[in-house]
């Protein structure tokens, strides 16, 4: 019996065909499609891409890259930088990304722990590779083009001569996909370890319009190193078009949308705000959108309402972490329960979703004592597309895998209807005198104050480690709001102890590479 399923699961391994390989199929098939369209409005198609990514897969095996070596790309929003990830992938090698917003000795710190074999870089990074190169001590260094060739050889160039055909590479589900760090500015990040296996599921979620709505054409205006590079695999494996911009900018997003026909859209929730924020929204044609994904962090229902009105019933929420990949989905036509809490729940606080099919949610206490539906804990997940590991860190693994249960770090409550309902990390929950404070409660609530555009709460404590109720504002036009009204209003609105005691008048709440809220640089400015 036991060599019956050993012979089931190498026949699972044989038949096993990788995301990258998946995709590469999707494009070679049809090549006369257009799949790409660069940040300076160059298109690429299928066919060429395909080509060219093969090519590169072969040149990069005459390199080193192997299965069990590690090929890190130093790269930005651009065809080579996609070509690049694919073709290690396609050569068996795990990939990883090194982010916008890190110094240098942090990105050398990261080229070193994960073993880089090759190292990779394209035109928009040869000014970060200059500050790097000089830290590290990697075999093998590449430029992905001739604009970067001040970084090292250019491998696209010196894969012409090799054969525009999938390598012969067996690469199975068990096999090392990548390591994608954790966000952050300061410090070194957890390196989250994924397996081919787990992330080729993402393929399992309907994508893409359907016969009346034609093909997708998505917006990656985000960090392909991160979410934006997920929804762009899914695009190109569904037949769809993607088009890159450099880096999030509101008026930009909104130009494209209206100039490529966009249908897909991802965001995170500050992102989204500053879309309904900009001047250019009111004039700007949105037809083409179909559906704006938006997740990541806690969104404000005050904001999310908003963006119904303005986009209509578009919107999907989703609550994923690198960690666990997808958890829960939230789609348009379930949208009526945010800011309600749902039957058994509470209203302020937004739903996600409910978890997808194959994934386990559990609520349970600081005891691990699973919570009934509507009572707030921490947030543990369990599926069969949970990260292997953290990178060299079995001490950190351990922390947050047991028992094939993750900790997500995230605090939330289920209603008794089944959706999961997300409050914050638990990192920053704000532990003061009386009780703890969300700040995405606090947050919510004073986006509601006329004269407040945008805000950020976070905690910072005192010389004695007493922890206080912060808050950074911009200011809505012609108004100049005051601490004292601010600590009234909440007060009002939450309780005394929800309170700020500190307020920040800022020009912009300062945000991650990710897009996400910068609590560590705000605590920083408080401190300074």
């Amino acid at each position: 019996m036991v060599a019956h399923y050993k012979e089931e699961a190498a026949t699972a391994d044989q038949e096993f065909v990788s995301a990258p390989a998946l995709i590469l199929q999707s494009l070679a098939a049809d090549p006369d499609r257009h799949a790409l369209t660069t940040a300076d409005g160059t298109e690429i198609t299928a066919g060429d891409f395909a080509a060219a990514t093969y090519r590169l897969a072969h040149e990069l095996l005459a390199r080193g890259a192997a299965r069990g070596t590690t090929v890190t790309l130093l790269t930005g929003n651009t065809a080579e930088a996609l070509s690049a990830r694919y073709a290690a992938g396609l050569a068996g090698a795990r990939v990883v990304s090194l982010y916008d917003g890190m110094s240098a000795p942090v990105l050398a710190e990261i080229t070193t722990s994960v073993d880089t074999t090759v190292l990779l870089v394209d035109a928009e990074r040869t000014a970060v590779a200059a500050e790097l190169l000089p830290l590290v001590d990697v075999p093998t260094v590449l430029a992905l083009g001739p604009g970067a060739a001040a970084a090292g050889e250019d491998v696209i160039a010196a894969a012409h001569h090799h054969p525009a055909r999938p390598p012969a590479v067996r690469v199975g589900p068990h096999d090392d996909l990548g390591i994608r760090h954790t966000g952050g500015t300061t410090g070194i990040p957890k390196g989250i370890l994924s397996l081919h296996g787990p992330y080729q599921r993402v393929f399992d979620i309907p994508w893409g319009g359907g016969a009346d709505t034609g093909a997708p054409r998505f917006l990656a205006a985000t960090s392909l190193a991160h979410l934006a590079g997920i929804y762009t695999d899914l695009t190109l494996r569904h037949g769809g078009t993607v088009v890159f911009q450099r880096a999030f900018d509101p008026g930009a997003v909104l130009a494209a949308v209206e100039r490529e026909r966009i249908t897909d859209l991802w965001v995170l929730p500050p992102l989204l705000y500053q879309l309904l924020d900009h001047p250019a929204i009111g004039r700007t044609d949105l037809s083409s959108l179909q559906r704006i994904s938006y997740g990541g962090c806690a969104a404000s229902p005050t904001r999310v309402r908003e963006a119904l009105k303005v986009f209509g019933p578009i919107l999907v929420g989703g609550y994923g972490m690198s960690e666990a990949q997808n958890i829960a989905v939230l789609a348009p036509h379930e949208h009526d329960r945010i800011g309600r809490g749902g039957r058994g729940g509470r209203g302020g606080q937004v739903a996600v979703g409910r978890p997808l099919p194959g994934v386990e949610v559990v609520i349970r206490s600081g005891d691990g004592t699973e919570l009934p539906a509507g009572e707030q804990g921490g947030i543990f997940v369990r599926s069969a597309t949970l990260m292997a590991g953290y990178w060299k860190r079995p001490d950190l693994t351990a922390e947050v895998l047991r028992d094939g249960w993750l900790d997500t770090g995230d605090v939330g409550y289920l209603d008794e209807d089944g959706y999961l309902y997300l409050a914050d990390r638990l990192k920053d929950t704000i532990i003061v005198v009386g009780g703890h404070v969300y700040p995405s409660e606090v947050e919510d609530l004073l986006l509601t104050h006329p004269a407040i555009a945008q805000c950020a709460v976070f905690g910072v404590r005192d010389a004695q480690e007493a922890e206080h109720v912060h808050v950074a504002v911009v200011p809505a036009p012609g108004q100049r709001p005051q601490l004292a009204d601010l600590r009234a209003f909440v007060a009002a609105g939450k309780g005394r102890i929800y309170a700020p005691q500190a307020l920040h008048l800022v020009d912009a709440i300062p945000l991650t590479s990710v897009g996400k809220p910068d609590k560590k640089r705000l605590r920083e400015l408080a401190a300074g």
